[in-house]
């Protein structure tokens, strides 16, 4: 069963026959937080995203979201608007230590060269985890796959797992751009004072932490 339609004016504006594919962009944003159009079906409802951008960022503004497209590349992205939005992304101590990492890894890979992607491998992953924070033990196998199966399913990183699960660590992650905008540092200076937060003894560093996700 379907729902009805919208009646606010803004809305009628939408083509009937592009209304399920915008329903699909919805879902993809509120889902994931970024709607990546490269290839595929992806592609398809990206360009149709641009076409009806101001349809969706007029109803998704009650909601405290801010539609944002990249100038550079295929990317609609959400930013909650802090002390707003209620679709705020929690993570724990452990996952905002490899986003800080990930974010590190991309920042200096883009100063050393202008490179269209990063990619780079668990084991260069856990290798800057104990570099940038080495007053804290590095996570398991295990949990590194699961935070980084998790920042997959936000879309900000691409993973290619080995065919052997005893080469775990030559798997490769891509780190997506919508991954700066999460934790968006000016330089990599702001980025050394919110690491140097959790530099400090467990029992006095925060256990959790909210980051500004694109819902």
């Amino acid at each position: 069963m379907s729902l009805p339609w919208p009646t606010f004016t803004t809305w009628n504006r939408i083509q009937e026959p592009d209304r399920a594919a915008v329903s699909e962009i919805l879902a993809e944003l509120l889902a994931h937080g970024a709607l990546i159009g490269e290839t595929g079906r992806d592609r398809e409802l990206y360009l149709l995203a641009r076409e009806y951008q101001r349809e969706l960022g007029e109803y998704l503004a009650p909601l405290h979201l801010e539609l944002l497209p990249d100038p550079d590349r295929p990317i609609f992205q959400l930013r909650p608007v802090p002390g707003d939005c209620g679709l705020m992304a929690r993570f724990n101590k452990a996952e905002t230590l490899l986003v800080l990492t990930l974010w590190r890894m991309y920042h200096d890979a883009r100063m050393e060269n202008v490179v269209a992607s990063v990619v780079v491998t668990t084991n260069e992953i856990w290798e800057k985890l104990r570099l940038y924070f080495e007053n804290i033990a590095p996570p398991t196998e295990a949990q590194l796959r699961e935070m980084l199966g998790k920042l997959r399913g936000r879309r900000l990183v691409r993973l290619q797992w080995h065919e052997d699960p005893a080469c775990f660590g030559e798997s490769q992650v891509e780190i997506l751009h919508t991954l700066p905008r999460v934790i968006p540092f000016e330089s990599a200076d702001s980025w050394q004072q919110q690491a140097d937060l959790y530099q400090a003894p467990a029992d006095a560093a925060t256990e959790t932490t909210r980051a500004e996700e694109e819902a």
